[in-house]
């Protein structure tokens, strides 16, 4: 199997198990902080292991090492399980997944902040499509009962929380930050501990919080692992699939209608990235020819 075969299908099973995580947060009847904390930490725990047995503790070193960077992102790492978690407890699923999907406008901004990297005339396009999608789907909360400004709100703090951490990435290059994610994920998991009875559970959940664990865990390792053998174009697309699968998911088992607004919006939001990415993907096969 070909180096780019392999990003492309690890990236892809990484995508697969992300999309049930807000099927998960539906389906386990427990406080939405309760279900962060079990997310954080069996996930945080199970990448450790993954990452103890492959890198050993030269990992965690080379973390530490990366100073303000690596602490920027850890941070932002362990507050987007229980940011994510009140997003979709407030919100409808699609609100929250079209939303994150406008990621890379917020990372394109942050770059252009924080590294100085000049954002082109096609991405400034792409981003006032998708700010026009955001308003189709911001609209839509005030429409439809299950929706609700407030999950959405949450939901735009974890695209940016995530943009921002990228954006830590890519100012320690030559660091891997794999080793600050079970450090992110635990740490958030212990702080939550102090405000939230994590064993008042229905012992009947306990199978969805491990699996809901395991599936995130799994997924953020493959995450990781996958673009390094594929472009970031590439990656974008597979992670948009996300963004169209888990609405569909939670639709078709629950019954969750998203609702004409944020149906709209997403398919904006979507469109625009898709279109983006793929221009920048000919552009890069072109560049090879």
């Amino acid at each position: 199997m070909g180096a780019h075969l392999k990003g492309l299908l690890i990236t892809s099973i990484g995508v697969l198990l992300v999309v049930p995580d807000s099927l998960f947060v539906r389906l386990i009847y427990a406080e939405p902080m309760v279900i962060a904390f079990w997310r954080s930490l069996i996930s945080g725990i199970f990448v450790l292991f993954i990452v103890a047995l492959f890198h050993g503790m030269r990992g965690f070193k080379n973390v530490f090492a990366a100073g303000l960077s690596s602490l920027i992102y850890t941070i932002l790492i362990a507050s987007t399980a229980p940011a994510f978690v009140l997003a979709i407890a407030n919100t409808s699923v699609a609100n929250v997944v079209f939303i994150l999907a406008s990621m890379p406008v917020f990372a394109a901004i942050f770059s252009r902040i924080f590294l100085g990297e000049p954002i082109k005339i096609l991405m400034v396009l792409t981003m006032a499509i998708v700010a026009i999608g955001l308003c189709f789907i911001a609209y839509g909360s005030t429409t439809i009962q299950l929706a609700s400004w407030k999950g959405d709100i949450w939901a735009v703090y974890v695209s940016i929380a995530f943009a921002a951490a990228l954006t830590a990435v890519r100012s320690a290059r030559t660091i891997s930050m794999v080793p600050a994610i079970p450090i992110g994920y635990v740490g958030g998991a212990l702080v939550l501990s102090f405000f939230v009875s994590p064993f008042e559970v229905p012992p009947e959940i306990w199978h969805l919080i491990l699996m809901h664990g395991l599936f995130i865990g799994a997924s953020s390792c493959l995450l990781t692992l996958g673009p390094r053998f594929i472009s970031s174009s590439e990656v974008s697309l597979l992670i948009l699939l996300e963004s169209v699968l888990a609405p569909i998911l939670v639709w078709f088992v629950l019954g969750e209608h998203p609702g004409k607004y944020a149906i709209v919006g997403g398919i904006i939001v979507i469109t625009a990235l898709s279109f983006f990415n793929l221009f920048n993907l000919y552009k890069l096969k072109k560049l090879k020819i």
